[in-house]
């Protein structure tokens, strides 16, 4: 019998992407965008204590591997030649910070994720050197001091880690963002992988002058960082290098992009103006600002959008950033176990269609873009009687809405011009009782294209057309067209407006919670910062319990 037929499909370009919650591989066609094959693994997240996050970095190179080998088994199996991928991009969560030997390949420790807040102390010690007047830190990264960013991170492992401290004098420390991690393990490890990374991720370092976009000595002085740590910064399209082992060894690693800014070229919002919010762990919407930056007066962060090959010119970007939003759903299947699947949010919110004046304020790591405040914490407000579990799943759902809805309002403020529509990606896009309630919050239209892994295509876009690749074209005319669906508001504005000034009223009360802080070490003294939703929550869960002990019925 003869052997079946291999399809042909023209050059492929893999993408890995690295999020929070998992990792994943795709492969697309670099003449269609369509995505032919992709496999996914969800990660674990380590809590060792109160506002503490943290990833295993060998689990996280783990996953690549497995995503990458069983995607190939996939394509094996369509009858698809894997020696048809040309390239690989990487997209990545952002912040999340790695220090690693470079002699034997171990991480000295766990990488710290950026939603971790454990730095604050931290932070408010490095606030007291910046002068009064003059936030040097603002104007040469375009970041607010904050516990978001990997160099606070950084000086927190080098104060608190002796084994850290000690690598680092005897040079042998390796510091890097998720990106950095995985290139240098792929592309050989301690037998000469590539330490680099591309100038969206440095940029979010706060040791990156968004400038020049090279390492800066007065930062990294600030920070007392030493530079000799830090990995070289290339374009997001280049060949870094290649590939040593398993089924796409020998192919490069041409492409590497921060998750937003992956998203940004994957929506091909090459224009300035464009912009695009994607529903993910966090919320992201980015604006395309063009070749110059856009320093916001409303609580916005000035970004390196994407730097489309070693001699092309930068790109900047306004972003906005959201802490919470597809993490909600988490914690409420694994924290409150009111869902065992995400995807069951979807049915307990549409069979109430309303949230029934409950609001809910996931301001779990403190309040991002526009606030920056982090004593917040979450809170679950206007409960009654008649609240159940599925007006508490609108409600997050909502909140997700209501927070993209105070960034958008702070992007149109620094640009000038409204944004008539929002183009939207991420998993959570797939759910439409979201879209739809975005679309009557913010009161414009809402776009979401057909295939919503716009990160992975972004990643593997920059890949393809890395100089000595050169298998996808960047050009307007040989962009693919990808379908989209178009999502109305359905809801008047005086109806959009009076639920979100309810909104701000909760955001509000969500604030300050945090008074005192937990020491660096030793056990927390819990009931001193406990946020009021625990109470909130805890109440809820106990009003619950007696609903179905007495019998009444609400």
């Amino acid at each position: 019998m003869a052997a079946p037929k291999k399809t042909v499909v023209g050059p492929l370009v893999g993408a890995v992407v690295q999020g929070t919650n998992s990792t994943c591989f795709l492969v697309f066609s670099s003449k269609t965008a369509d995505l032919l094959s992709h496999h996914q693994v969800e990660l674990t997240e380590d809590f060792p204590r109160e506002e503490w996050v943290e990833q295993d970095p060998k689990e996280i190179l783990q996953s690549v591997y497995e995503c990458i080998e069983r995607t190939c088994q996939k394509l094996a199996e369509l009858h698809i030649e894997v020696s048809n991928i040309k390239a690989t991009g990487v997209s990545n969560q952002r912040e999340t910070t790695v220090i690693w030997d470079k002699l034997t390949g171990e991480p000295f420790y766990n990488a710290i994720v950026w939603l971790d807040l454990r730095t604050q102390p931290t932070l408010e010690n490095l606030s007291k050197k910046i002068p009064g007047n003059n936030n040097f830190v603002k104007s040469e990264t375009g970041l607010p001091l904050s516990t978001y960013f990997s160099a606070v991170k950084l000086r927190w492992i080098l104060d608190n880690v002796r084994q850290v401290q000690k690598a680092v004098e005897e040079g042998r420390a390796l510091l890097g963002t998720i990106d950095s991690w995985l290139i240098w393990s792929v592309t050989g490890g301690v037998n000469g992988g590539v330490h680099c990374t591309d100038v969206t991720n440095a940029s979010r370092t706060m040791l990156s002058n968004i400038h020049s976009l090279e390492w800066d000595k007065e930062l990294c002085d600030f920070f007392d960082i030493p530079m000799d740590i830090l990995r070289n910064v290339w374009s997001s399209s280049d060949i870094y290098g290649r590939i040593k082992a398993g089924s796409l060894e020998g192919e490069p690693i041409s492409g590497c992009l921060g998750d937003q800014s992956a998203a940004l070229v994957g929506q091909m919002c090459f224009q300035e103006g464009q912009a695009k919010n994607t529903y993910s762990t966090g919320c992201f919407l980015l604006c395309n600002t063009g070749h110059k930056c856009v320093f916001s007066a409303h609580g916005l962060l000035t970004t390196v959008a994407y730097k489309p090959g070693r001699d092309k010119p930068v790109c900047y970007a306004l972003e906005g950033s959201v802490g919470i939003a597809g993490a909600v759903i988490r914690w409420l299947r694994d924290n409150l176990g009111i869902i065992n699947t995400s995807e069951e949010i979807e049915t307990l919110a549409k069979d109430v269609g309303t949230s029934y004046g409950c609001y809910f304020v996931p301001a779990f790591s403190g309040l991002y873009a526009p606030f920056w405040e982090p004593s917040a914490r979450g809170i679950i407000c206007g409960l009654s009687q008649f609240t159940s579990k599925n007006h508490i799943a609108f409600a997050a759902l909502e909140s997700v809405c209501f927070q993209t809805r105070e960034i958008l309002d702070a992007m149109n403020y620094d640009c000038g011009i409204p944004l008539s529509h929002l183009q939207v990606d991420g998993a959570m896009t797939n759910n439409r009782i979201l879209m739809q309630l975005q679309a009557d919050i913010l009161h414009i239209p809402v776009i979401k294209p057909s295939m919503p892994e716009t990160t992975a295509l972004g990643a593997a876009m920059a890949a393809g057309a890395a100089e000595g690749v050169g298998v996808w074209s960047l050009k307007p005319e040989d962009l693919s067209v990808i379908f989209m669906e178009r999502f109305e508001p359905q809801i008047k504005a005086t109806e959009s407006e009076i639920r979100y000034s309810t909104w701000k009223k909760a955001v509000r009360k969500s604030m300050g919670w945090v008074t005192t802080q937990y020491p660096e070490s030793g056990d927390p003294t819990i009931f001193s910062c406990l946020p009021l939703g625990f109470f909130i929550v805890s109440s809820m869960i106990m009003l619950i319990g007696a609903r179905y002990i007495s019998g009444i019925s609400y």
